[in-house]
């Protein structure tokens, strides 16, 4: 039955998605400030589902057997995951701090310019996406294979819909400079300890 592994999809997909990380961080960020919400949410499905398939289509064998590529992606990954904690405490310290809806806006450029880079230079993406999702899709064999990427592809776009218009609820919670001191300065602590993870202990750590 296809809804088999179209489920055995979609339940591998959310659970290497919903966890803390910088692109879910930029999401509900994004929300919160109800800024361009859409183009975040798709470029951030859409992209775990092109990866997905790419995966499961062979290209993730390629990568995991490519060292090289892989330490690339680590270090840039790192390096990524610092700026991204840096910004985040430079905005927590900012004696003006943010408030909802009152922050000066992002353009459409560099909003997609941002999302872009949280998506593909974070390395567990890939490792997520393109190694782990896609020996797993390639496990279920023909055809039950390309179900597996349908049910993992809708889980991505059902979670970063949900997050990023879901945290327009949390919009009251952010109506003070403090508050956004608060969760930017999570934000950077969360980033530095994955920074250090995949230092220390590699992409997969």
């Amino acid at each position: 039955m296809v809804i088999i592994p179209f489920l055995i999809g979609a339940g591998s997909g959310l659970s290497l998605i919903v966890a803390i990380g910088a692109q879910n961080a930029f999401v509900l960020r994004q929300g919160i400030r109800r800024e361009h919400v859409l183009p975040v949410v798709l470029i951030c499905g859409l992209a775990d589902a092109i990866l997905e398939l790419l995966g499961v289509a062979g290209i993730g064998l390629v990568v995991e057997r490519a060292p090289v590529l892989l330490e690339i992606v680590r270090w840039g990954g790192v390096a990524f995951l610092l700026w991204y904690a840096w910004s985040a405490a430079r905005r927590a310290l900012r004696p003006a701090g943010l408030v909802a809806g009152q922050a000066d806006a992002a353009s459409l450029r560099q909003t997609v310019t941002a999302c872009l880079a949280i998506t593909l230079l974070n390395p567990h993406v890939y490792l997520d996406t393109m190694v782990l999702m896609g020996s797993l899709g390639n496990a279920q064999g023909d055809p039950d294979r390309w179900w597996f990427v349908l049910g993992g592809a809708l889980a991505s776009l059902c979670w970063f819909f949900l997050l990023g218009y879901g945290a327009r609820a949390l919009t009251r919670f952010f109506e003070t400079p403090r508050s956004w001191r608060i969760l930017d300065s999570v934000v950077a602590v969360t980033m530095l300890v994955i920074a250090a993870r995949i230092a220390f202990g590699g992409i997969g750590a």
